[in-house]
């Protein structure tokens, strides 16, 4: 697997571990072992124009996805397809600013923002509320695995 990390602000980020993450996010959806992903992290200003050019909504958000090869996660007996995942975009800004209210490191806050992107990725969405229960505990349970199988845990 290609995952790039492109941190263009100033925040100090662990990219070693978003990217561990992102890996084992994909290994866990059977996405392709030689799928291309790019991570890129941005300050509020330039998520903003994102945000507002693709979504039409005002102000930064915290993560946006662009979906490329429109890859699948893999199902059993079936080959995954090769390609380009696409691009999560992260603004460590808002992040941070997340996870102050909900009570947990900035770090944490960009692994969930990592997951939750790669699942939109993956053709996930949020929009009704049976999706977003499917979604969001996935979402919940790669990210746990994920925390669970650290050195550090």
């Amino acid at each position: 697997m290609s995952i790039d990390v492109l941190n263009e602000t100033d925040a100090r980020v662990d990219e070693v571990e978003l990217v561990d993450l992102a890996r084992y996010v994909m290994v866990e959806m059977r996405v392709h072992p030689q799928a291309e992903l790019c991570l890129r992290l941005v300050d509020e200003p330039t998520m903003a124009v994102l945000h507002e050019k693709w979504m039409d909504l005002p102000g930064p958000t915290d993560v946006m996805s662009f979906p490329m090869d429109e890859l699948r996660p893999g199902r059993d007996g079936e080959t995954p397809m090769e390609g380009v995942l696409g691009d999560i975009v992260l603004c460590p800004s808002v992040a941070a600013r997340q996870a102050h209210e909900a009570g947990h490191a900035p770090a944490e806050e960009l692994l969930l923002l990592t997951t939750h992107g790669i699942l939109h990725l993956l053709g996930y969405d949020h929009a009704e509320p049976e999706e977003e229960k499917e979604m969001f505990d996935l979402q919940r349970q790669l990210l746990l695995t994920f925390l669970a199988g650290r050195p550090s845990a």
